[in-house]
């Protein structure tokens, strides 16, 4: 029993005693008189000195308990004052009401008092500190190269303000160590020289050995001066792994061994050029070398001379702004040949679908592997709901020809028709969210890719057969080259090789962008299949209101940074996207202008299609914004913006290009 139970134990005994000794008095004076008088009296007595007592003790613990309070605040106070850690209180208004010395060390100022905090802290935001409901503060801040975890709780002071309590714990070590654990982390990184063979076999054999020598040194001395390991396992692949650090050098200089590569001048006729593709982020150093074949695989996608860093989210693109060169050699062509000739003849039926919107160089492709199909008695059809005014022009040519009859089939009726032994060949474009029907992609695991646009981060998963080849000029031009090896004697009607040639004609231009060689070998072959080049033109003829509308966006074009041309189309129209293509191919032709970016409103939106001669990537500017395409001819599609946003938009990452090319 501790001391205040004890007396107040005593305070009741006392006053029942006192109330016996006047009970008892009481009684007496029945007897005598005097006697009970006298024992009153006692008792008075008693209670007198018992009330004086009692207010005597209470006087003493009141003054016992004052003294303790004033112990106490005086112990804690001390105790804030040689706090071994730097401590701040804090009302809600930001202002500090008491800080210890050693928080005056952290911040190299003395006389803080009644001082904003954020003039002294500028990093620490104290406004979430009194949000409703009150939480435990934690929170982390930096000031002058130092990194402090704050604790805080909440109190009221005397004068029933609400304040807080601040404790600042030092990581500025941990976090040193941990900065330099992530920057020794190892990275992995591949290095391919692009088209190897070629720029060999167009070397003089005396030059050979010079330019194989200055490719492994130039290669060697940025790997060293990097601090890396270099291995070359094969005679155009090299291994490479370097610190995580390193990364953000070479994303300043810019990876500038892309430059030194292109600058070879040993006997070679063509430019020399390599892929760079950097694994970074995994949990593991297994992860990191994924990555990085993943990344190479992606720079070579995307035609080469350029550097890919891959960690667990994201594609980053440094580079890629030359243009590619075409393959000499046909194996691969040969090859993908006869493995899809097997694909077909072990499915059940094929189907053939493009990208949405469907235009010559997709409807072209179908039917080359329409004609590749029927050669080998496979049932085919070609899913097709959304096209250009162009693919219109040929549906209607081949409409009344009875072998083409149900050749076309509209989503839900390719859906029906599909089962898990079909083969789906996607043509013309490896993005799944472009092709005409996306849940077709699900329905099957038997998935062919053939298309030339550049890689992009998205792309068609569970495919059993990719030919993808970002230097052609269309997939009209690589599905010819695939016909010319599934037969011994190429036998296409005149109307389908007029629709593959007409394929190569819209997305070469009439045969003046990204044509080489085996561009015009693929128009001779199907020149000899009886195409005629004045009924091709007549495909691509428009009536005068379309002649108005391309003139009216070429004349409402603005020029920016002297040399790029951006206009505009404000109406409505379902068939304007073949006119802005035109239009922004026809502002190239203006003197000084040496890319165009062309706008029309759609349904969803707005859709860009961009155009380049070459000195602008338009492929890397409408990426930004979810696009892609070539380095010369490109698209885009922005969801759920006006014209003016869009253009916003579009003028934003034209001048990041910029700022990133000059930086």
């Amino acid at each position: 029993m501790d001391t205040n139970r004890k007396t107040g134990f005593y305070y009741v005994m006392g006053g029942f005693y006192i109330c016996i000794i006047f009970i008892l008095g009481a009684i007496t004076f029945l007897f005598n008189r005097y006697l009970a008088i006298t024992e009153w009296v006692l008792g008075l007595l008693l209670t007198i000195v018992h009330f004086l007592y009692k207010k005597h003790t209470q006087r003493k613990i009141a003054d016992m308990f004052a003294s303790m309070t004033v112990d106490i605040g005086s112990a804690m106070q001390n105790a804030l004052m040689n706090f071994p850690l730097p401590t701040l209180i804090i009302d809600r208004a930001g202002k500090i009401k008491w800080n210890n010395d050693l928080f005056c060390d952290v911040v190299e100022e003395n006389g803080l008092l009644g001082r904003d905090v954020s003039s002294v802290l500028p990093s620490l935001n104290t406004e979430s500190f009194f949000a409703e409901p009150l939480v435990p503060i934690a929170a982390t801040v930096e000031h002058k190269d130092r990194t402090f975890r704050v604790f805080g709780s909440h109190t009221q002071s005397e004068s029933k303000q609400n304040i807080v309590v601040l404790y600042f714990v030092e990581l500025t070590e941990y976090v040193q160590y941990q900065q330099k654990y992530e920057d020794e982390k190892t990275c992995a990184c591949l290095i391919f020289v692009d088209n190897y063979d070629e720029l060999m076999e167009t070397t003089a054999v005396s030059d050979v050995p010079q330019l194989q020598a200055q490719l492994y040194k130039i290669i060697n001395d940025w790997v060293s001066k990097h601090g890396g390991v270099l291995v070359k396992y094969e005679k155009d692949k090299y291994s490479v792994l370097f610190e995580q650090r390193r990364i953000e050098d070479f994303i300043k200089a810019k990876f500038d061994v892309l430059a030194d590569i292109r600058e070879i001048a040993e006997g070679n006729t063509i430019p020399a050029s390599i892929s760079i593709g950097i694994g970074t982020g995994g949990e593991t150093i297994i992860d990191n070398d994924e990555f990085a074949k993943n990344a190479v695989n992606m720079a070579l996608g995307r035609g080469g001379d350029q550097a890919v860093i891959k960690d667990q989210d994201q594609f980053s693109f440094y580079g890629g702004n030359s243009k590619e060169y075409e393959k000499s050699t046909r194996v691969k062509a040969r090859v993908v040949s006869n493995a899809l000739s097997g694909l077909i003849n072990n499915a059940t039926n094929v189907m053939i679908m493009s990208h949405k919107d469907a235009d010559a160089d997709s409807l072209g492709a179908a039917f080359g592997l329409y004609r590749m199909c029927r050669m080998q008695d496979r049932s085919v059809h070609i899913v097709l709901e959304s096209y250009d005014q162009t693919v219109r022009n040929f549906l209607e040519r081949f409409e009344p020809i009875e072998e083409y009859a149900g050749l076309f089939l509209n989503v839900q009726q390719a859906l029906a028709r599909t089962d898990e032994n079909t083969l789906l060949i996607v043509v013309d474009t490896h993005k799944p969210s472009l092709v005409e029907a996306p849940a077709l992609l699900k329905k099957t695991e038997q998935i062919v890719v053939i298309d030339h646009h550049r890689r992009g981060t998205e792309f068609i998963e569970n495919t059993v057969l990719i030919y993808h080849e970002p230097y052609a000029s269309s997939t009209c031009e690589m599905m010819t080259e695939i016909l010319q090896y599934s037969s011994n004697k190429l036998s296409l009607t005149k109307l389908e090789a007029e629709c593959l040639y007409a394929g190569i004609v819209v997305d070469t231009k009439h045969f003046t962008f990204k044509t080489g060689v085996r561009t015009f070998e693929a128009a001779s072959l199907l020149r000899k299949q009886g195409v005629d080049t004045v009924a091709i033109k007549t495909m691509f003829q428009q009536d005068l209101s379309s002649y108005i509308k391309r003139a009216t966006i070429i004349r409402d074009a603005e020029v920016i940074r002297d040399t790029i041309a951006v206009s505009a189309y404000r109406e409505l129209d379902k068939n304007i996207h073949i006119t802005i293509a035109q239009a922004a191919d026809e502002l190239l032709n203006i003197k000084g202008i040496t890319a165009s970016f062309v706008l029309c409103k759609t349904e969803e939106g707005v859709s860009i299609s961009g155009r380049s001669l070459g000195g602008i990537n338009v492929q890397v500017i409408l990426e930004k914004l979810g696009g892609g395409g070539h380095l010369t001819i490109a698209g885009a599609q922005l969801n759920d913006l006006t014209i003016e946003e869009a253009k916003e938009q579009l003028f934003a990452v034209i001048e990041d290009y910029y700022l990133e090319s000059v930086n």
